[in-house]
Parts: structure tokens; C-alpha cells; sequence
């Protein structure tokens, strides 16, 4: 069967696609309940916020549990790299309603919550006008919440705090949300893109997805024409660049996966599949789905300690190794990035970014720590560099902002 893209249909400048036009392209579902499950299983679709679990065992998690159930469609997007999930939620509201609608059927939830950015109002009114197109039976069961503009907002845990107690702290510890979530029900938090695919899979079926699904993509830094891009599973990284319009020849390295992704080489970058399961392969992770090519004058060590101030920033507070670990792993690379390093810095980074992971109430700092060890790696004669010749021509000053 034909591709059927995630923004498949009206040109994106003519804004939310209506119900009406949305069902005369796709056709009604064809798959629900535990029939969809089981597509979704056969299909290895992963969830696209992050963590890249698969999606019909996360649904089967919640399914099998007793009592009413919830879900929360996570649009919450803080990752400052990433466009796609704000752009599909504008341009294509109601295959994301689908989606949210046939993972409560599927799960058993009676609860539907839309979890958005709160900076994100263009996505969060064309959801409320696609709301106002649905049934009255399905309008009663569904609700928006506006996450607040906080990094750490989109993380499952933290989306249940808030829409709890109106507090995004995430947590580590036990219950998970598929245990005890919105209002103590199992709940099933999955992102926006994931349950748009869900929806085409419910009318495509797993084994077209698996042959013919695609992604969306966040390409940004040195390109011509930033934005989102869908291709096909599987494309090179090279490929998805060139179309928006960034060459091989002047990238140094390229940021994989957002702010909690990592640095990879460019000449190991190049080739790597856009796929969750080979890049795991590989070493890497396709995270939130950005992939934002740094270019060959542009400092790798001043861009890390950048993000790594600004993720230090973002912490929700809870504990040491966030507050106190992260923040001083950010001062130490501000200190090598601007030429002030101290003998035992490198040493410092090394050891505290390989000590910090699974030390904290969530998994913030272990987002931070894992890109400061790819940095370690990719930039290693950047460094070495900067504590030889106390900083670097490259460097520019250090604001909290994207890469």
C-alpha cells in the first residue's frame, strides 16, 4: 500500500485540515480495540517524545489494568529544538483527536487530556476548533490542559503532576503513571505524533506501517530552510540535511535527538539510519527527533556549555544532583569555554558526568550528563584546545538558547 505521510494532505500554509476534508481523505478507522493493539505490535511503532518505547506494549500496560483508566496526548513540546509536535497539532488536529480517541477505546480510558505548551497557542486553538467539529459524546470525555513553559513540563510523570496538582515535578519513583496517574487512575501519557500514527495504522494496519511509516524531524542549525521534515523510517541523516538545504562539507558535528540527545561526529553522522531501534544499535537515539548539524566554525565546547546552563536552568528543584550536580557541571564548562578553566576541569567533567545518572528524583540530569560525555568524545581536541590556549576564537558569549 502507498505512503499516507503524517502531513499528508492540504498545503501547511492553509492551516488546520477540517473534519470534513480530514474523513473524506483518510476514510473512517478500520482497526480499534485490542485488534489495534495488536497492529501496533506488529507494526514496532515507537513512541516519538523521546524515550522510544514501544507503543502497543505501553497500551497493553495500561490496558490490562482494572478500574477506570485516563490518557494524556502529550503536546507539550519543551524541548527548544524540536517543532514538529505544535506543527502536526496545527495542521493536522483530527488525526491526532483520532489518534487520543482510539487509544481511550483501546485502553479503557474514560478520561482524554491535551497536554500543551502552554507557548504553543496556535496548536492549542486549532485543537479547540477541531474539538468543536467532533461528536458531542466524544467533546464530554476530552479536556485541555496548558503545560507550563518549563523543560522538564513534558515528561510523563511531570504531566500527571500537573494535571493533579497544577505542579510539572517529574518523578523516578514508583507508581508510573500506567499504575496510578490522573486521579489515581492508570493512565497512559503518549505523545501527539505517536497517537497521529496510531491513528493511520488503525487504517492502514501494522504491516503497512512497519514497510511505509514515517517520521517527523526537526532539522535546524546550519541549513538553509529549518523546519520539520517527514521522510521515510530508516533515511540517512545526510539525506534529511540536504533537503533542508545543509551540506556535509561545512558541518563540524551534528546535535542527535534534542537538548537529551547527543553529539555525533559528522563523519559518522552521515550515514546514520533515522530509525529508533538501528541508531539504538549504533549507540545513539533518535530522542524527540532533531537533528541539528553544527557548523565547522562554530565552537562545540562553547555550544555544550550553553545548553548544559541552560538545562541547569530548567531543573525542577527537587534534589542535589540536579540542582548542585548539574549546575556544577554547567559552571565548569562555562569556565573552560571562556578560557578559565582550572587544571582538574576536564578531569571534573569526566568523572561527575559518569557519576550523575540515576542519582536524581527524575531523569533531568542524567539528559545533561549524557551530552556532556558525548561532548567529552566528539570535542575532545576542542578541549584540549581550550585548556592549552585558554579558550578559542569560536567561543561566543554564553546566554541560556538553542544550540
Amino acid at each position: 500500500m502507498s505512503l499516507t505521510p503524517l502531513l499528508d494532505g492540504p498545503d501547511l500554509r492553509e492551516g488546520a485540515e477540517p473534519a470534513a476534508r480530514h474523513l473524506a481523505r483518510l476514510g473512517p478507522s478500520l482497526l480499534s480495540g485490542p485488534e489495534l493493539i495488536d497492529a501496533l505490535d506488529q507494526s514496532d511503532l515507537r513512541g516519538r517524545g523521546g524515550a522510544g518505547f514501544p507503543v502497543g506494549r505501553k497500551w497493553r500496560s495500561v490496558a490490562g489494568r482494572q478500574g477506570p483508566r485516563a490518557l494524556i496526548a502529550n503536546g507539550a513540546e519543551g524541548e527548544p529544538l524540536s517543532f514538529k509536535d505544535r506543527l502536526l497539532m496545527q495542521a493536522r488536529p483530527h488525526l491526532v483527536l483520532d489518534g487520543a480517541v482510539l487509544a481511550a477505546g483501546a485502553v479503557g480510558a474514560e478520561q482524554i487530556v491535551l497536554y500543551i505548551g502552554r507557548e504553543h497557542s496556535a496548536a492549542a486553538d486549532a485543537m479547540l476548533h477541531a474539538l468543536a467539529e467532533r461528536p458531542a459524546t466524544e467533546r464530554a470525555r476530552i479536556r485541555i490542559s496548558r503545560a507550563p513553559v518549563a523543560y522538564v513540563s513534558g515528561e510523563e510523570t511531570a504531566a500527571v503532576q500537573f494535571v493533579n496538582r497544577g505542579v510539572a515535578l517529574p518523578m523516578s519513583v514508583p507508581p508510573r503513571p500506567f499504575e496510578a496517574g490522573v486521579g489515581g487512575r492508570p493512565t497512559l501519557v503518549q505523545n501527539v505524533e505517536s497517537l497521529a500514527a496510531a491513528a493511520l495504522i488503525a487504517r492502514r494496519g501494522g504491516a503497512w506501517y512497519r514497510s511505509s511509516g514515517t517520521l517527523l524531524v526537526t532539522v535546524t542549525g546550519a541549513v538553509a530552510r529549518p523546519g520539520v521534515v517527514e521522510t521515510p523510517l530508516g533515511t540517512p541523516v545526510a539525506e534529511v540535511v540536504e533537503r533542508a538545504g545543509g551540506h556535509p562539507g561545512s558541518v563540524q558535528a551534528l546535535l542527535l535527538g534534542g537538548y537529551f540527545g547527543g553529539w555525533v561526529a559528522a563523519d559518522e553522522a552521515w550515514d546514520l539510519p533515522l530509525h529508533p531501534e538501528r541508531l539504538r544499535g549504533t549507540g545513539h537515539a533518535l530522542g524527540c527527533g532533531v537533528v541539528a548539524p553544527l557548523p565547522a566554525d562554530r565552537c562545540g565546547v562553547a555550544e555544550t556549555a550553553r545548553i548544559v546552563s541552560y538545562l541547569a536552568g530548567q531543573s525542577a528543584g527537587q534534589c542535589g544532583p540536579c540542582v548542585f550536580g548539574l549546575g556544577a557541571i554547567a559552571e565548569t564548562l562555562r569556565r573552560i569555554a571562556v578560557g578559565r578553566s582550572r587544571p582538574d576541569d576536564l578531569a571534573r567533567l569526566d568523572r561527575w558526568s559518569a557519576e550523575l545518572p540515576g542519582r536524581g528524583a527524575c531523569r533531568h540530569p542524567d539528559g545533561g550528563a549524557g551530552l556532556v560525555r558525548s561532548a567529552l568524545g566528539v570535542f575532545a581536541d576542542d578541549f584540549a584546545h581550550h585548556l592549552a590556549r585558554r579558550g578559542c576564537a569560536a567561543a561566543r558569549p554564553l546566554t541560556a538558547g538553542v544550540a
